[in-house]
């Protein structure tokens, strides 16, 4: 650990050194970014610390770092201090988190060169063997017929090496501290729709191509498992639906998709509308005390209440306390997507699992979303047995109308085990994925007022101050589309993982069995080849008068639910969920991006979270009342002739038709 001590001086300019000192410890500085902790450790007095003063590390003065990084790196770190302790230290926390940024972008955009650059190809095209045969001709007969047999060898070699994915080899520090599906869209640029990455002793197939995720999800769909997927969830969802196995997805899947019916729908509609005002509360309180507001955290706290209600018929009730279950389930996502690239499992290990911190936090947050969820069903088995109801394909409990209660109503013979593991995935999957498609929807909305505008005109002139319900879920086309284009900028997730379990061609390319594929839909969705201005958020690149755009519509180069059988069961809950929530809230509010927060950066658990949260200021909107247009009655007079005359007292327009109906020039 290095320390850094650096003398201040008086704001007068006078360099007397004070007895307080700043402590600058170097924890560690990964690929991405340098963790800096400041200390002040004695009273605070007036301090002006200068941009260029030994603070800096000096690997920030050297001539490859750009200088208008450092100069803003200076500028950001200047502290005119007052008498405050706090201020001082907000301050200097201030220009140390810039300069994290300014590490993090400088090594993303280092990363970015070295892709570019071919640094992590691994080439078998050219010849190895070429200056060996030239030394081997010399050698008469024999040296020519050796020489001959090595040609022939190698080009056999080659032929085959041909035939072989192209491959990038790389360092997985390379890609530590930044969203791992970054540096794969550049290597995408570079080596195409499939590639081989690998580090270490871990490899995988790297698919952006949409022919061969179509081929993966759908067309070949029974020779690829979840693979490392349904390891790295096991611990959390067990056997449930996302990381099951086909035989027991396919049981679990025929118990589940039938709770999902119309009724159960369209009740869940009212529940949307209901959760989403008790978030515009909280938003009418921020407006008039003139706060902004972290909307990430308030929006994981909305579908934790939806989805507690939805399946279990339980209020969290987390927009007014803190149950901790969010938190708890972030930090599980945040440890299955380490494990998918460690190198070795170290959470098997019996030392590391019962000392680390890390683990420690792991398996109590674990416990807590366990003990949550055994609590539930015992509650809802309570329920069920003292009920004499008979069941039918649209059975719905008006007291508890959730997929828990009708799994358990419906008979289904299932573990006390299984049945946890299908809530528990429901839980995760049903609630973090729909607080990201809000969170990265209304950062795109306060970057787009064009597109806020359209969209508050749509939900003023179909729902205008009731409450959404089913009907309203077809005539919202445009907030649709406002939810399709973010979840092709945002996919949740950014990555499908598959693993094969034959031995398969996929296109010129021969697979093995037990091969690992990262599907990224990031690519997919972003790819300059298959998207015109891909990186530009424009929901009318669908027609609203179009079909709703699916994997089947866009030819697989959009999935925003997976694709083929495996695709996510509750597509239409999380639409019209996601629906709901934008129209509720923009059409009371005007909203934009908070001066003065942190900028937002893109960091991953399962799905893509901001890395310091969502910070807005909302006010109140004043919406302009919508005048009906009337149509104005005309005086009609039917001639002697039998023509007609039509006269428009509001702008004294006449028009005169014959007996056919044509209209007759005067």
């Amino acid at each position: 650990m290095a320390s850094l001590q650096a003398p201040c001086c008086y704001s007068s300019g006078s360099q007397t050194s004070l007895p307080a000192r700043f402590n600058i410890r170097q924890d560690s500085f990964s690929a991405s970014c340098l963790r800096a902790i400041v200390d002040i450790r004695s009273t605070p007095q007036p301090l002006s610390i200068s941009g260029g003063s030994s603070l800096i590390p000096s690997f920030l003065q050297c001539s490859s770092f750009s200088t208008s990084n450092s100069l803003d790196f200076c500028s950001s770190f200047t502290v005119n201090a007052s008498s405050s302790g706090e201020d001082l230290s907000e301050k200097i926390d201030s220009g140390v988190e810039r300069l994290q940024q300014i590490i993090a972008s400088r090594k993303e955009e280092d990363l970015r060169e070295r892709i570019l650059s071919g640094e992590f190809s691994v080439s078998s095209s050219r010849s190895r063997t070429k200056k060996i045969r030239k030394v081997l001709m010399k050698w008469g007969t024999f040296g020519r017929s050796l020489a001959f047999f090595l040609a022939r060898y190698e080009r056999n070699y080659l032929v085959q090496q041909a035939k072989k994915v192209p491959e990038a080899r790389g360092d997985v520090r390379a890609i530590t501290g930044q969203p791992f599906f970054i540096p794969l869209y550049d290597l995408y640029l570079t080596y195409g729709g499939i590639f081989r990455l690998t580090f270490g002793p871990k490899s995988f197939l790297i698919v952006s191509d949409p022919a061969i995720a179509k081929h993966l999800l759908k067309d070949n769909s029974k020779a690829y498992s979840k693979g490392i997927l349904a390891e790295i969830l096991d611990f959390v969802m067990g056997k449930g639906l996302i990381p099951a196995d086909e035989e027991v997805w396919r049981v679990r899947r025929r118990a589940i998709v039938p709770a999902l019916h119309r009724k159960y729908v369209a009740e869940m509609v009212g529940l949307f509308g209901r959760a989403a005002e008790n978030l515009c509360q909280k938003l009418e309180l921020a407006a008039n005390n003139g706060e902004d507001v972290e909307m990430e955290s308030l929006f994981s706290r909305l579908t934790l209440d939806i989805i507690g209600k939805a399946v279990f018929n339980y209020d969290f009730n987390s927009l007014t306390r803190d149950t901790g279950i969010v938190e708890a389930v972030y930090t599980l996502l945040r440890e299955a997507e380490d494990r998918s690239i460690a190198i070795i499992p170290y959470w098997d290990i019996p030392i590391i699992k019962d000392l680390s911190p890390r683990q420690q936090k792991v398996a109590a947050a674990l416990k807590l979303v366990n003990d949550n969820l055994n609590d539930l069903i015992s509650i809802c088995k309570r329920m069920v047995e003292e009920e004499n109801v008979k069941f039918d394909e649209e059975y719905m409990n008006d007291k508890d109308p959730s997929i828990l209660h009708f799994l358990l109503a419906s008979g289904d013979d299932v573990s006390s085990k299984q049945l946890r593991d299908d809530l528990m995935t429901l839980l995760i999957a049903g609630h973090e994925t729909s607080a990201a498609v809000l969170t990265w929807a209304f950062y795109l909305l306060a970057q787009n007022p064009d597109v806020l505008a359209k969209l508050q005109h749509e939900v003023d002139l179909v729902l205008g101050d009731r409450m959404p319900t089913m009907e309203d879920m077809k005539k919202l086309k445009y907030t649709t589309r406002v939810i399709n284009e973010t979840l092709r900028l945002y996919p949740q997730p950014p990555v499908l993982i598959r693993r094969s379990m034959e031995d398969d061609v996929l296109g010129k390319y021969n697979i093995s069995k037990g091969e690992d594929f990262f599907i990224s839909v990031w690519n997919l969705h972003r790819s300059p080849t298959l998207w015109e201005d891909a990186d530009v958020f424009k929901p009318e690149r669908w027609p609203v008068d179009g079909p709703d755009p699916t994997e089947v519509t866009e030819n697989f180069r959009y999935l925003p639910f997976g694709g083929g059988p495996r695709k996510c069961v509750g597509d239409m809950f999380a639409t019209f969920e996601n629906i709901t929530a934008v129209a509720m809230i923009v059409r009371r509010f005007d909203f934009e991006l908070a001066l003065g927060a942190p900028p937002v950066g893109m960091t991953t658990g399962a799905t893509i979270h901001t890395t310091a949260g969502l910070h807005m200021t909302f006010t109140h909107r004043h919406r302009f009342p919508i005048i009906p247009v009337v149509e104005e009655s005309a005086v009609t007079t039917i001639n002697e002739n039998g023509s007609v005359t039509s006269y428009r007292p509001s702008n004294g327009s006449t028009k005169i038709s014959n007996r056919e109906g044509q209209e007759v020039k005067k």
